[in-house]
């Protein structure tokens, strides 16, 4: 199960979020300059994040001795962990492009968002244990979302068609991601490669299952269609290669039925 963002008070998140730069600044009252700063504090718990790749050990205290403080010099600044996750969440967000690029057609900018939110997603995995199902509601997420709109907009889809069309380039940008980011995890986490633990395995099925391909014919086409490795290319270039085109693949067939549903919706 993801982490469910919003778990905080929802007035100190919003004006973590939204509110004016003195507010965000965590200042009480007239003074010297403080030595922290929520912007110093959400950098760290993103590198602590970033570093582990998951939120699983985020806490204030990890953050504080990455900043060389106390736990408790941080609650002047951020309430709590909750409050903290959402702003690194949405903080995190502000290094996608935004922007839309004179003369492209709805395709190539949709394709070119949802690459760069694949690639965002593979730095920051820990952003995909983020539950979508209550969204941070901040300036940097939301502009990623406008950004989709933006592009989609070209595309002259109906309102429910396009709620429709959004959730499902969300959902398969994630998917796409998670499955990489847990994939590149597991060799990590577990010491074997991936071509080992399948080799294994292969190997162990042909001698148990020798009819494994009479009795499952579609699934073995399915796994004869993979890329062979390219000359002396590394088995882990391979997969990257493999998962890239797979990507690029799945997502020309999605945009394929949003044309053809933006054209349905034209008659």
């Amino acid at each position: 199960m993801g982490i469910i963002a919003g778990q905080g008070d929802p007035t100190a998140s919003m004006t973590l979020l939204w509110g004016r730069a003195e507010a965000r600044s965590g200042r009480r009252a007239p003074g010297p300059k403080p030595g922290l700063t929520v912007d110093a504090i959400v950098e760290a718990a993103i590198a602590v994040a970033d570093e582990a790749a998951s939120a699983a050990g985020l806490s204030m205290r990890t953050v504080a001795e990455r900043l060389g403080c106390s736990s408790m010099a941080l609650y002047t600044y951020v309430p709590g962990k909750a409050e903290l996750l959402d702003v690194m969440y949405d903080r995190v967000h502000a290094e996608l492009p935004t922007g839309r690029s004179p003369g492209e057609d709805w395709r190539s900018e949709v394709t070119a968002w949802a690459s760069d939110l694949k690639a965002f997603y593979l730095r920051h995995p820990w952003v995909l244990q983020v539950s979508y199902a209550r969204p941070v509601l901040g300036p940097h997420e939301q502009a990623v979302l406008e950004a989709l709109l933006r592009a989609l907009s070209g595309a002259g889809l109906r309102a429910g068609t396009l709620r429709a069309v959004v959730s499902s380039l969300l959902h398969f940008v994630q998917g796409a991601a998670r499955t990489a980011a847990e994939t590149r995890r597991a060799a990590a986490v577990t010491g074997v490669s991936d071509q080992d633990w399948w080799g294994t395995r292969v190997t162990l099925l042909n001698e148990l299952a020798p009819d494994f391909a009479d009795r499952f014919p579609l699934s073995t086409r399915l796994a004869s269609s993979q890329s062979p490795l390219a000359g002396d290319e590394d088995p882990a270039d391979a997969w990257e290669r493999e998962t890239d085109d797979v990507f690029a693949a799945g997502l020309a067939v999605l945009l394929d039925g949003i044309e053809a549903a933006a054209g349905s919706d034209g008659c």
